[in-house]
């Protein structure tokens, strides 16, 4: 019955009720789009970073990842293969071999990342091919290179171009060699897109020297939330005297580090949305107690326990933040998967400062129901706190001043 009162005295001012339920949508909506933005913007930066770079877990040769040379690379032995593929939740494990080199090609000279890979691999668990700009990706039998696009406009470089490569191998061997470009592949990630180029694995040992030896196995987790506990269970198999097991996070502090400072900015910016969003909701929820204090005192007068009417105004208000939350849902979800798969293009500025940190300058959305859920909770909490005021206006309320308002 109190259900039913409520629900018909939502509309027996409907514009009052609009103001009530339009200042809760807007308030979601903006939250909604707010928080999707900025949570978007962070899961495309990870992305890059694991697909194009880390994967989700690596095995190093002890202290490699601090020291990031040749001398702390490690054999590939097959039992070593075994039982890194046997650990429960590891699908799969990639062998890369990394180290620097000077890339010349004319006149122009430059330093780079020569990354050997399994191409087989890195297409069927990192979509390495789906950028390929031009020519072809290479296999495991070539004995050509691939280039990042950043790199091959340094070098003005085309598919059949020849470049050579001087560099110091393991043991400080001679790392010189002359290699045909077989193909270009344009990487999301700017930093990486500008400083690496790819040789099969077996070529790059040749190269640098160190036969099947390898710098990193990326771990192909089965399921990629469970990716720590991965660790942990390899942690547990491995010789840790000889190896060390990194996740992503670990291989990245400082990426990780600027975007949690970044989420605390944007969670202190949502703070004073809510505030603002608060104040807005309490001015509406005062008007309309102000407007309704002469019928408080008349129901109050004629003998309805002020409990009911307490109950009754709390419902209303209930009801208007559900509407109000219905439609700010409605209102921003059309917009956060429309620039998830169409992501904001950062231009002047932001695009250079994106650039400059090694980041896609996009800004896509987050289409995780988690943001709406969430906000949607807060929103409503809110809400549901400051119908109180109401609350306590008719417990306070002297029903002979009232009907005198």
């Amino acid at each position: 019955m109190l259900l039913k009162l409520a629900w018909r005295n939502i509309w027996r001012n409907k514009r009052r009720s609009m103001i009530t339920a339009a200042s809760v949508t807007f308030a979601l909506f903006f939250a909604i789009i707010m928080r999707s933005m900025q949570l978007g913007t962070y899961d495309n930066v990870y992305e890059n970073v694991i697909n194009s770079s880390t994967g989700y877990v690596q095995v190093h040769g002890k202290d490699y990842w601090e020291n990031r040379t040749l001398e702390e690379s490690f054999t590939l032995t097959d039992s070593l293969l075994a039982s890194v593929t046997s650990t429960e939740g590891v699908q799969d494990a990639i062998p890369r071999l990394e180290s620097f080199s000077l890339l010349s090609t004319g006149n122009d000279t430059k330093g780079a990342m020569i990354m050997g890979i399994d191409p087989e691999a890195e297409t069927r668990y990192f979509n390495f091919g789906e950028g390929l700009k031009t020519g072809q990706l290479i296999t495991a039998d070539d004995r050509k290179m691939l280039f990042t696009q950043g790199l091959a406009n340094y070098f003005d470089l085309q598919p059949e171009d020849t470049t050579i490569t001087i560099g110091q191998g393991y043991h400080g061997i001679n790392a010189n060699a002359l290699y045909p470009v077989k193909g270009i592949v344009k990487l999301k990630n700017p930093e990486l897109n500008n400083n690496l180029a790819y040789l099969p694995i077996q070529e790059a040992q040749e190269l640098f020297g160190a036969y099947n030896r390898i710098t990193a196995l990326v771990i192909i987790p089965e399921d990629d939330d469970d990716y720590k506990t991965v660790k942990e269970d390899l942690v547990s198999r491995l010789d840790t005297s000889q190896y060390e097991v990194m996740t992503w996070r670990e291989m990245m502090p400082e990426l990780i580090q600027a975007m949690e400072a970044d989420n605390a900015g944007g969670l202190v910016i949502l703070f004073i949305l809510y505030l603002v969003i608060g104040f807005g909701v309490f001015g509406t929820i005062l008007m309309l107690t102000t407007e309704r204090i002469p019928e408080f005192g008349i129901l109050i007068s004629i003998g309805m326990s002020r409990k009911k009417i307490a109950l009754i105004t709390f419902m209303e208000t209930t009801f208007l933040a559900l509407i109000g939350l219905l439609m700010g849902v409605v209102l921003a979800m059309p917009i956060t998967y429309y620039f998830h798969y169409n992501p904001i293009v950062l231009t002047g500025g932001m695009n250079d400062a994106m650039l400059e940190y090694g980041f896609e300058p996009l800004m896509p959305t987050s289409i995780d129901l988690g943001i709406p859920l969430a906000h949607s909770i807060g929103v409503l909490a809110i809400s549901m706190l400051l119908s109180l005021y109401a609350v306590y206006k008719i417990y306070t309320l002297n029903p002979v001043k009232a009907m005198r308002t």
